[in-house]
């Protein structure tokens, strides 16, 4: 019972934790990334007329919808340099994500086409040796322009555009070391592109199923547009996390595969001591298939003790760390100092589930040797 009751608060608890991580890593991620993205099912850009817009926003269930353009950028301060994408973003770029949120310096403030501002990663501000609240001095921006390179004359191909800062963001290393973030209009004008053009639309959606606004974007919008959810948009991202969280649980599964071989030696010797008793039963009418009922239902009986217990103890120890965060996250740079963990029903589900099938097959071998013996109340 109490190698039971540890191999499933083990489990418990490791599962609880995969849980708190996945939820910071995904919380992070809805900072930066929209419930739903449209982008061109082909090429960077996509065309969106008034009309197509007006009829975007009446779809039921979009709350906010915001315009996005974004490209490769390279950034100068001086001599200090640093490669990015700069994001063009319009005013309703802050209803859709939770950036403000995340500002650490000055203000999140990405000012008008004719005079713009830029909100910089953390990253990118720490590698041109800035702080954006007290930067004095504008940032040079350069980018591409669209088309073939002149060979004879590389720059005219590329836009330049001087910029003052107005803060920066952290969220986590990712999009910190990677984005700056302007206003929508300027950031085209650097891009050379045209006014119904666009990288990306970036939705925000109400109170309603993600899939059902999804098909009703799709339906108005056609196949020559890409509507992604936040699972489409990191894909990769989801699919690991997932993935690991199943081989974490099978490498602990092993746990309480070897307290099934304490169960099994114990249910063995306890078949051994009790032959005379199994006898007796035997001749009072009890049939093999009662006795072998009778070996299986005490195996069982120790899982559910077991593993009701490790359950409770796990329970109480990660409302503890929840309430109180007794067990430190070693290291200072991370967002937060301590183990975040968190319970889903379905792992208390899935880990009883494993128990009592780990429990019912260790139990079944001594049973049935119990079953299978030959019946002598007296040996010669």
């Amino acid at each position: 019972m109490i190698a039971i009751m540890v191999g499933t608060a083990a489990l418990i608890l490791v599962l609880s934790v995969f849980n708190g991580f996945e939820g910071l890593v995904k919380s992070l991620y809805s900072s930066f990334y929209p419930d739903l993205k449209i982008i061109p099912a082909s090429g960077k850009q996509l065309t969106l007329t008034a009309a197509q817009l007006a009829k975007l926003r009446a779809v039921k269930g979009v709350h906010a919808l915001s315009l996005v353009v974004e490209d490769k950028a390279l950034l100068l301060n001086g001599e200090a340099q640093s490669n990015g994408y700069i994001k063009g973003v319009d005013a309703a770029y802050t209803d859709v994500t939770g950036m403000k949120e995340h500002i650490i310096r000055g203000a999140f403030d990405v000012g008008n086409a004719e005079h713009p501002k830029l909100v910089l990663g953390g990253g990118i501000e720490n590698a041109i040796g800035i702080q954006s609240d007290r930067s004095l001095e504008p940032i040079t921006i350069y980018t591409g322009k669209p088309g073939s390179v002149d060979a004879a004359d590389p720059m005219q191909n590329v836009s330049r555009g001087d910029v003052q800062a107005a803060g920066a963001f952290v969220i986590q290393q990712e999009f910190d070391n990677k984005y700056v973030l302007s206003n929508i209009g300027f950031v085209k004008s650097l891009l050379g592109m045209a006014e119904n053009r666009y990288s990306a639309v970036e939705i925000k959606i109400a109170s309603a199923e993600v899939t059902d606004v999804q098909q009703n974007l799709r339906a108005v919008l056609g196949k020559a547009y890409v509507v992604q959810t936040r699972y489409e948009q990191n894909q990769s991202l989801y699919s690991v996390m997932h993935t690991e969280k199943w081989f974490i649980y099978a490498i602990l599964s092993l746990v309480l595969v070897v307290a099934a071989f304490n169960m099994i030696g114990a249910l063995t010797m306890l078949v051994l001591e009790k032959r005379a008793d199994i006898s007796v039963l035997h001749a009072l009418g009890g049939t093999r298939g009662f006795i072998q009922k009778i070996f299986l239902s005490e195996g069982l009986l120790l899982a559910i003790i077991g593993g009701g217990t490790g359950m409770l103890l796990a329970l109480i120890i990660v409302l503890l760390q929840q309430q109180f965060h007794l067990v430190p996250l070693g290291g200072a740079s991370f967002l937060i100092d301590y183990f975040p963990v968190s319970l889903h029903l379905g792992d208390f589900i899935l880990v009883g589930s494993t128990v009592v099938v780990i429990a019912f097959i260790a139990s079944w071998i001594p049973a049935r040797k119990a079953a299978q013996q030959q019946f002598l109340l007296r040996s010669e």
